[in-house]
């Protein structure tokens, strides 16, 4: 299934509300919570963690993975935890009202 516009920043950012995590544990974290429905490709979410850091809503720092391996951690700063309540609200209320329409009989 594909995303929605706009809405891979969004998941990146609560991902992130759990802690610090390079791109595949983000990767990993969006499947498991859409139960596979959401693939993410790797360029895309490349191009929306580039996305967020020159926006500031997350900093990126260089460490080593679970498997000794070298790999670009990424944490919300306030501003992308700002953020990403003002996100979430505007999608659950754009979603509440579709809801609406698309059980209307």
């Amino acid at each position: 299934m594909a995303l929605l516009k706009g809405t891979l920043d969004v998941l990146v950012l609560k991902a992130l509300s759990f802690g610090p995590m390079h791109g595949f544990e983000i990767t990993r974290w969006i499947d498991a919570g859409s139960d596979g429905a959401f693939t993410i490709e790797a360029a895309a979410l490349l191009q929306a963690l580039h996305r967020l850091e020159e926006r500031r809503l997350l900093t990126g720092a260089w460490g080593i993975t679970e498997n000794n391996r070298k790999a670009r951690y990424y944490s919300l700063t306030p501003a992308g935890k700002a953020q990403l309540k003002t996100e979430t609200a505007s999608i659950k209320s754009s979603v509440a009202a579709l809801r609406a329409i698309l059980d209307a009989r």
